[in-house]
């Protein structure tokens, strides 16, 4: 009988502590671009139209938007967030943009309108280059460690804080291959930044699996990085803001 019992708290130790340790749930996170930082990087802009629209803009040169991430331990979906009809408040009506990853098969398949096309970017997930660094600090309730790389496709410096308590290696836009869930990330300086407002650890009902049917022209990701840059010298060549047809 004391056997039984010691076997049965053991059982119910095991259990519990696979309960604990699933990793699974969603996260929201709050986007802003300002403005005023990008065009400042504008190497077609003159030192007086920077100045005229820094002063034009003032500190009105923000743009929210809420993104949702769902998460389990093989796979992710990370897109706009779509309110409710009984929520209310504003929905973007944005171009195109869901990006779908499958951990355990080490697969990407990024859904993205640009250009004014739609593009199917599959391929194998491939981590940036991080470079983790001796910094910390806390975000919504999680410690976070600092890590930073470089997207030499757009010339932008990406510093990432993630979560090694979360330990998955996913993250916000297309960016992922950290010991831990990215919680924050900053685009050059504070370009762009999107941050999680509210980690929900729980089950999820949205479909993590690539729809079957998909619209668009299926490309690689070094076919389509061979598409941004392209398009990035063009635009500045033709003195245009590349990030009007594309995210920065």
């Amino acid at each position: 009988m004391r056997l039984i019992t010691i076997l049965l708290l053991l059982i119910s130790t095991i259990s519990f502590t696979s309960k604990a340790q699933k990793m699974e749930g969603e996260i929201t996170y709050e986007k802003v671009y300002h403005w005023t930082k990008i065009y400042s990087r504008a190497s077609y802009l003159s030192t007086e139209e920077k100045d005229r629209m820094k002063m034009t803009w003032g500190n009105d040169d923000e743009q929210k938007q809420e993104m949702k991430l769902f998460f389990n331990e093989q796979k992710s979906y990370y897109s706009y967030y779509k309110k409710q009809e009984n929520e209310g408040g504003y929905s973007w009506n944005e171009r195109e943009y869901k990006v779908y990853r499958d951990l355990e098969n080490e697969k990407r398949t990024d859904i993205i309108e640009m250009l004014g096309k739609v593009f199917i970017v599959e391929d194998s997930t491939r981590a940036p280059k991080w470079k983790v660094m001796n910094k910390i600090k806390e975000i919504n309730g999680y410690m976070c460690m600092m890590a930073v790389t470089e997207d030499t496709i757009k010339g932008q410096q990406i510093t990432a804080w993630f979560a090694d308590n979360l330990p998955v290696s996913i993250g916000p836009e297309l960016y992922g291959g950290l010991p831990g869930l990215i919680l924050e990330l900053d685009i050059n300086d504070g370009d762009l930044v999107i941050t999680a407002k509210k980690i929900e650890m729980k089950a999820i009902t949205e479909d993590l699996n690539v729809p079957k049917k998909l619209k668009g022209k299926k490309v690689t990701e070094a076919q389509y990085n061979t598409l941004v840059a392209t398009h990035i010298k063009d635009s500045v060549k033709a003195h245009r803001n590349p990030y009007w047809s594309m995210s920065y």
